[in-house]
């Protein structure tokens, strides 16, 4: 009987997995500064997900679960491989540039897309940042699969207007 219920527990993570796995890897990568260490945290993350996977109460919890995972984990191996730091009378140079301009084009797409109405800002964030259908989205805000897309076109047209967005595309 046991082996049922972890049987069941397994392939119920699993599908878990492979359904969230690309969006719960983009918030990995977004706390770590290369790919592979996005994985081992989420990997990580993932891990102590399924021990706890009888204690999250509801499936909606999970991605929360998973997300607070990743935090503590990553803040856990900030402080344990934090730099001593000795004062010193010589400055290093350090570079400032960015050659390739994404963080300044980043910075510009999250200022516009906080320029958004609530409801549009919040549908963009589901839609293209938590990789959500937009079925799952009009599940989750209890609106029509129609209202979410309407939503999504205003939100998008928005945004190809916006002055801001305009230049930066221009400039890369």
């Amino acid at each position: 009987m046991a082996e049922t219920v972890r049987r069941t527990r397994y392939e119920e993570f699993t599908a878990y997995v492979n359904d969230r796995g690309p969006a719960l890897l983009r918030m990995a990568r977004s706390l770590t500064p290369g790919h592979a260490d996005a994985e081992d945290l989420l990997q990580a993350a993932l891990l102590k997900t399924f021990f706890a996977w009888d204690r999250i109460s509801t499936p909606k919890a999970r991605d929360g679960y998973v997300r607070r995972a990743m935090v503590n984990t990553q803040i856990s191996e900030w402080r344990r491989n934090r730099l001593e730091v000795y004062p010193t009378d010589e400055i290093p140079e350090q570079r400032v540039d960015d050659p390739t301009g994404r963080s300044d084009l980043a910075d510009t797409v999250n200022r516009a897309i906080e320029r958004l109405p609530d409801r549009q800002r919040q549908i963009v964030r589901l839609r293209y940042y938590d990789d959500l259908t937009e079925a799952q989205i009009a599940d989750r805000l209890g609106v029509t699969i129609g209202t979410v897309k309407s939503t999504v076109s205003r939100a998008v047209r928005k945004l190809r207007e916006d002055a801001d967005l305009t230049i930066a595309r221009a400039t890369t």
